[in-house]
C-alpha cells in the first residue's frame, strides 16, 4: 500500500507509530512477578447499543484510540472524511473517506488520524443481540448509494437516541441489525479477501494469544514459545506487519488496560496491578512511571471522567 500523503502539522503521530526498537514489555521479570488475573473483567461491560463521533470516544485522551487495545464490545467505524492509519488485528493499514471498519470484540484495534478526520463509530454489546461477522474488516465503499444508506441508518440511530421514544433498546437492535446486514452485504461484494503472507498470519496468531492473555504477565518471549517461533522472528514479522515490536504490542496493551482502569474506576491501586499480572502495587507504580511519567494515583487525579 503506498503511503499515505498527511501533512505533518496536521497529524497527530500517536505513540504505536513511535517505537523504541528495544522498548521492553509490561514486565521484564514474569517468573518473579507473575499473578493469575481473575476471569470476570473489573469494569462494567457495555450493555447499550451506542453511537459516537470520533471525537466523543476521545474525550479524556487520543491514547483511547491510539494505543493498541482490546474491547469487550463489537466496533464499527463509518470514515466519511480524511485520512490515518490503523492497526487492525496486528496489521497495519491505511484507511480513507468512505471507510468502513469492523472490528469485533476481542479483536486488538489501533487508530491514528489527523485532525480532519470525520467519522461515526457504532458500540454494539457482545451478547449475541446482532448477528455480525466474527473477523476484522475494511470496506473502502465507492458506491454512492451504499455511502447515503449506511449514512441514513446513522442518522436513524441518533434519532432514535435524542428523542427517547418508546421501544427505544428494540429500535435500537433493529437498526443495527440493519447496519449489520449492510456490512454483510458489502463483505459479500467485495469478495474474497487476498491471500495472507506467512508473516501475517503469525502475528495475527500473536495477537489472538494477547487479546487473551495480555493480563497474565507473561513475557513475550513466553508468547513466542507458545508459537513455537523464536522471540528474534516474531519480533521480525511484528514490525514487518504492525510497524511494532512484539513487546511493544504487549506493553501498549497493558498500558491502555492500565489507563482505563485508573481514569474509570476508584478500584484500589493494588487490585489493578494484580488484574494486569503485575507482582505487586510497587511493579505497577514503577512500570506507570517508566511509560506514563507518572504514579498510577497521580494518573487516576488528572483523569477527566
Amino acid at each position: 500500500m503506498p503511503p499515505l500523503n498527511m501533512a505533518e502539522d496536521s497529524v497527530h503521530i500517536p505513540s504505536f507509530l513511535k517505537r523504541s526498537p528495544e522498548a521492553p514489555g509490561p514486565l521484564s521479570s514474569p517468573q518473579e512477578s507473575y499473578v493469575q488475573p481473575p476471569e470476570t473483567p473489573l469494569l462494567p461491560q457495555v450493555s447499550a447499543i451506542q453511537v459516537h463521533t470520533l471525537s466523543q470516544m476521545t474525550v479524556g485522551g487520543s491514547w483511547q484510540l491510539e494505543q493498541l487495545h482490546v474491547r469487550d464490545h463489537h466496533l464499527f467505524l463509518w470514515i466519511t472524511r480524511g485520512q490515518g492509519r490503523i492497526l487492525l488485528h496486528g496489521l497495519r493499514r491505511g484507511f480513507g473517506a468512505h471507510n468502513a471498519i469492523f472490528v469485533p470484540a476481542g479483536k486488538l484495534f489501533a487508530m491514528e488520524y489527523g485532525r480532519q478526520v470525520q467519522g461515526q463509530a457504532l458500540l454494539i454489546p457482545d451478547d449475541g443481540r446482532v448477528i455480525l461477522p466474527d473477523r476484522t474488516h475494511q470496506l473502502r465503499v465507492q458506491d454512492g448509494l451504499a455511502q447515503a444508506e449506511l449514512t441514513g441508518l446513522f442518522d436513524d440511530l441518533r434519532r432514535e437516541l435524542t428523542e427517547s421514544r418508546p421501544l427505544l433498546a428494540e429500535a435500537m437492535t433493529a437498526l443495527a441489525s440493519m447496519v449489520s446486514i449492510w456490512l454483510r452485504r458489502q463483505i459479500l461484494r467485495a469478495g474474497a479477501q487476498p491471500r495472507t503472507t506467512a508473516a501475517e498470519r503469525i502475528v495475527r496468531r500473536f495477537s489472538d494469544l494477547l487479546s487473551d492473555d495480555f493480563r497474565s504477565g507473561k513475557s513475550m518471549a513466553t508468547f513466542a514459545e507458545e508459537l513455537d517461533i523464536t522471540p528474534t522472528h516474531l519480533t521480525r514479522v511484528c514490525r514487518q506487519c504492525a510497524g511494532l515490536t512484539a513487546a511493544d504490542m504487549l506493553s501498549q496493551l497493558v498500558q491502555h488496560e492500565a489507563r482505563v482502569l485508573l481514569s474509570r474506576s476508584d478500584l484500589p491501586v493494588q487490585e489493578i496491578a494484580e488484574y494486569l499480572g503485575f507482582g505487586s502495587a510497587a511493579y505497577f507504580s514503577r512500570f506507570s512511571q517508566q511509560h506514563f511519567g507518572a504514579s498510577p494515583t497521580q494518573l487516576r487525579k488528572s483523569a477527566i471522567r
